[in-house]
């Protein structure tokens, strides 16, 4: 007799399954609950020390500060309809704005655009403040108006600005009691630090404001800065942007040349980090890197890459130049570069730049070693006459005139 087929024994089966398969899914459901749990408890609800957002940003923030502002900008949007009452991703889209303006700060066509970010992020920020209290809303204040004053001094909007530096202090202040994000709160207190002495002795009509603000401590500041670039998350790269200005403004030209070799290594097609290298490169004596980068920015130049103009091009064609001068003796090679450099200025309106006069002083000593005298003299009287007074480059062109008016009359 047949032996009738056990279902039973498949019913079993599966019931086992099901039991197994439904014991992962609660085990996977605890093990995520968990997971967001141990989040929330190190996040402490602040969105900026969340991981997943500190992923989802950083592939944007490196694509912004390598000037792929069409992929930047496409992330960034993404984090706004995410997170569409956060600060952070108007905040973002202000920063990517201002570095259009990096390369060329007397460019005033992203001004509008940058300080309207800046304010809905402001706007934000405001809400959640008044809702909560919340210390991360006064973080975003604090930075929001900080990139405001930095924008409105740079336009010389001397009232803006100081309005603007006293609502970041004052939003500083109320942010220090968030004390996981100590090392993006130093980066207020770093630069406040140096600049406040720096402005005192180079700004004397911005002295008798000073009083409205606490004393800073230049050495301290430069310090902060350097911590905050090793150590902070969102303000690392903008404390390495400060710090190769301020290591060039102090002479600290070993430390310059180091951290832009570096900024240029992570973010090689960045024309501001590009050409401080080159610059550094320069001050150091080291030739043919200084060469390698100036001609790989002049090429950019020309391939548009974004980013690079005539600010770029004005260091790079000066440096070849001056090589080529003085090192290769290629005159006219040289005066091809210097010419470059005359141009470039002209483009930018930077033709009180030391670039400039330096270059029409170095084609008027070509001119002089060609016997040109009278070309030679054209350019260092348009130096003596139009460079500033007590500029290095108006005495040398007084001495080089005295001797090029000797040898014209020799000559004849």
């Amino acid at each position: 007799m047949k032996k009738i087929f056990d279902f039973s024994i498949y019913i079993k089966v599966f019931l086992l399954c099901f039991l197994m398969f439904s014991q992962q899914q609660i085990a996977n459901a605890q093990w995520w609950k968990d997971t967001e749990k141990a989040e929330q408890e190190r996040s402490k609800g602040m969105l900026l020390l969340t991981a997943e957002v500190q992923i989802e940003a950083t592939q944007a923030i490196n694509h912004m500060y390598n000037f792929k502002f069409y992929e930047a900008e496409r992330e960034f949007n993404y984090l706004k309809v995410k997170y569409p009452e956060h600060p952070l991703p108007d905040f973002l889209l202000g920063l990517m704005e201002w570095w259009k303006i990096v390369p060329n700060t007397e460019n005033v066509i992203y001004d509008e655009r940058c300080i309207d970010y800046m304010d809905k992020s402001i706007e934000k920020a405001e809400k959640i403040w008044d809702d909560s209290e919340n210390p991360e809303a006064a973080f975003f204040m604090a930075a929001a108006y900080a990139f405001k004053g930095r924008l409105h001094s740079e336009r010389k909007h001397w009232t803006k600005a100081t309005f603007a530096a006293k609502n970041a202090l004052k939003y500083l202040d109320r942010s220090r009691s968030f004390s996981d994000f100590s090392p993006e709160l130093m980066f207020g207190d770093g630069l406040y630090n140096y600049y406040f002495h720096y402005v005192k002795e180079n700004y004397a009509m911005l002295r008798p404001v000073l009083w409205l603000f606490p004393k800073g401590d230049k050495p301290k500041g430069i310090s902060q800065l350097e911590k905050v670039s090793y150590n902070a998350f969102y303000t690392r790269t903008e404390a390495r942007y400060f710090l190769l200005q301020i290591y060039g403004m102090e002479n600290m030209n070993e430390k310059a040349l180091n951290l832009s070799k570096y900024t240029y290594e992570t973010y090689p097609d960045n024309p501001f980090f590009q050409r401080f290298y080159a610059r550094s490169a320069f001050v150091a004596g080291r030739v043919t890197e200084a060469k390698t980068i100036a001609k790989s920015i002049l090429q950019k130049i020309e391939e548009h890459y974004p980013g690079y103009e005539g600010v770029s091009g004005r260091y790079a064609a000066y440096i070849l130049g001056y090589y080529a001068m003085n090192y290769d003796r290629d005159a006219q090679e040289a005066r091809a570069y210097y010419q470059k450099t005359i141009d470039f200025a002209k483009q930018t309106g930077s033709t009180n730049s030391g670039y400039y006069w330096s270059s029409m002083i170095a084609l008027g000593k070509l001119a002089s070693q060609e016997q040109d005298y009278d070309k030679a003299i054209e350019y260092f009287k348009q130096v003596i006459e139009d460079s500033e007074r007590k500029s290095s480059q108006r005495e040398e062109a007084k001495k080089l005139l005295t001797e090029a008016k000797k040898a014209r009359r020799k000559k004849k």
